[in-house]
């Protein structure tokens, strides 16, 4: 069959992509490269009995109208929120006294007189608000306000997510995008407008250090300013990372976080049967091994076993320095561009790891019946100091010795995924280098285990175990029953997420979400309307606007390009 499309991955934006194209009534091939659609948004048996999200791991960013579209839900697809949105124990070595970054005590909940030594955000802004004013009235009175800046901003940014970046340099049609997006923001009160610049130039770190006391509502609050970004809190421009997550919702609540039933896979196989519905062929076990180009333009595929394939559109649904580094002749590119492309930064910093538990963890005495701080997101990072630390010493070693872990259980939720009784949990791991160093370091945390350091040349393969064992030590440091009710392990370092699942340098995202490499910016200026310099050729995953996490947005933009371009050529 002669296909209109050919997409390069059967990640969700793939998926995406392909079924708006076949609704226009394009017909269109998916290639997959592993056995199962879906990218890193599967869901598979990791033991005997217990299944889980392998790589992406919780539901907020999809955005409605391709839940819609797709008709994911009339294809079985169930998101269910969290009973409570996070919960921060605090250190155990600190457990009676939290510290502001001043140094100066702040009033810390404690066991000793009977109240939680932990910070509960949600399931309600009002539920927050009690939690917090007991270690401050003045951050409890601050955070709806906090709150209230975040959403006016998030909502301005959503109305760019389903739109191509306006690109100045594209005559006078680029210019006039141009010009409406700036009237447009323009159309915030003037200290919106100054809360917008302040995201996008200041760390998170920072701006959460002006707003906030209590270290523990910091470390809850500003956690999304590291997912996925191996930088600090404190590095410049984080506070738009964690602005970027706060852009989804769970079933009509904004800002929300949620669960799919059955797992992140469920979300994928609801979008392979909507493709399946459309007529669009997925072929698994299909790696690409190269972009045919013929006359400057894209016209099909080399496969790893050496079969072609071609179609009159191809659409890359990998990241940016796969595509351009990889799979394209630098010979197709303007040079100009090839060197940017070596340039490009990625790199999430990020080990993920699959767990099955006899029981749930003890955090802070509660025991392991379950209770609603169970089904949260369990932030294992009481301060932004504690991140940072992290971060520092993973850049200087490969790895820190005291690792920022959040911890979600999903079988609280979903009894789907593990035997009766027993339970899986989700670890997603924080300050793990992409590559570790050449040479050793030393660690700069004297209370550091020296068992942590990466040896000078050795390669994620070799530190794995280590790795995975570190991560265990720290959760129990936390939950004093978890290493002895862990009965399997998945590990998936940096080095794995890129040979899995293609994610170069194990970047979740396709690539930095850094103020140079987003929005009009993204993957490069004058490209970031998921056209590339080879005709023919698009970009339609996380590299491209609005960047990474399951949105489905960079498919459906991708898509809308390729028919206006089909269009203009018929």
């Amino acid at each position: 069959m002669q296909y209109d499309v050919l997409i390069i991955g059967g990640g969700h934006n793939g998926l995406v992509c392909a079924a708006y194209l076949a609704r226009a009534g394009r017909r269109v091939l998916v290639l997959e490269a592993r056995h199962i659609a879906g990218g890193a948004a599967v869901t598979e048996e990791f033991h005997p009995g217990f299944r889980n999200s392998v790589a992406a791991y919780t539901v907020s960013l999809l955005h409605p109208q391709v839940i819609r579209d797709l008709r994911l839900a009339e294809h079985g697809l169930r998101i269910v929120g969290r009973p409570m949105s996070n919960f921060v124990p605090l250190d155990p070595a600190s457990a009676n006294t939290a510290k502001n970054s001043s140094g100066s005590a702040s009033t810390s909940a404690s066991k000793s007189d009977g109240s939680l030594n932990a910070l509960c955000i949600g399931p309600n802004l009002e539920d927050t608000v009690r939690d917090v004013a007991r270690f401050s009235r003045k951050d409890a009175e601050a955070l709806p306000r906090y709150y209230a800046m975040l959403d006016l901003l998030a909502d301005e940014l959503r109305k760019w997510i389903l739109k191509a970046p306006p690109d100045p340099n594209a005559g006078i049609g680029g210019i006039v995008d141009t010009l409406k997006a700036g009237l447009t923001l323009r159309k915030l009160p003037i200290d919106s407008q100054r809360d917008l610049i302040e995201l996008f130039g200041r760390s998170a770190g920072e701006m959460l250090d002006d707003w906030f006391e209590t270290d523990a509502l910091k470390a809850a609050l500003g956690f999304d300013s590291i997912v996925g970004a191996f930088a600090s809190p404190y590095s410049p421009g984080s506070a738009y990372v964690q602005l970027h997550h706060c852009f989804g919702e769970v079933n009509g609540k904004k800002g929300a976080w949620g669960h799919a039933i059955g797992g992140m896979g469920a979300i994928t196989q609801a979008m392979a049967r909507e493709c399946a519905r459309l007529g669009v062929t997925v072929r698994l076990n299909a790696k690409v091994a190269r972009v045919i180009t013929r006359a400057g333009r894209a016209t099909g595929v080399v496969l790893d076993g050496g079969e072609e394939m071609f179609a009159r559109t191809i659409a890359a649904n990998v990241g940016p320095k796969l595509l351009f580094n990889q799979l394209i002749d630098a010979g197709d590119l303007p040079p100009v561009f090839v060197t940017r492309m070596q340039r490009f930064k990625t790199g999430s910093g990020v080990l993920r790891m699959n767990v099955a538990l006899t029981e749930l963890p003890d955090f802070c005495g509660l025991g392991t019946q379950q209770q609603a701080h169970h089904g949260a997101g369990i932030i294992l990072a009481p301060s932004l100091g504690y991140m940072h630390r992290a971060y520092e010493d993973a850049r200087a070693t490969g790895m820190s010795a005291q690792p920022v872990v959040e911890v979600l259980i999903p079988s609280t939720l979903d009894d789907s995924l593990a035997p009766k009784g027993q339970h899986v949990a989700s670890l997603f791991c924080q300050s793990f280098a992409p590559k570790l160093p050449l040479k050793a370091g030393t660690q700069s945390d004297a209370r550091s285990r020296t068992d942590s350091i990466a040896a000078a040349g050795e390669s994620w393969d070799d530190a794995r175990e280590r790795a995975a064992d570190l991560v265990i030590d720290t959760v129990t440091c936390f939950a004093p029953n978890f290493k002895r009710s862990v009965i399997a392990r998945q590990v998936l370092t940096p080095l794995d997420l890129e040979r899995s699942f293609g994610l170069t340098d194990g970047d979740i995202f396709h690539g930095r979400l850094s103020l140079e490499q987003l929005f009009a910016s993204r993957p490069m200026l004058g490209y970031a309307n998921y056209r590339t310099p080879v005709k023919g050729l698009y970009l339609c995953g996380a590299g491209a606007h609005p960047g990474g996490g399951v949105t489905g947005a960079p498919g459906h933009n991708a898509a809308q390009a390729i028919l206006r371009d089909h269009r203009h050529r018929s």
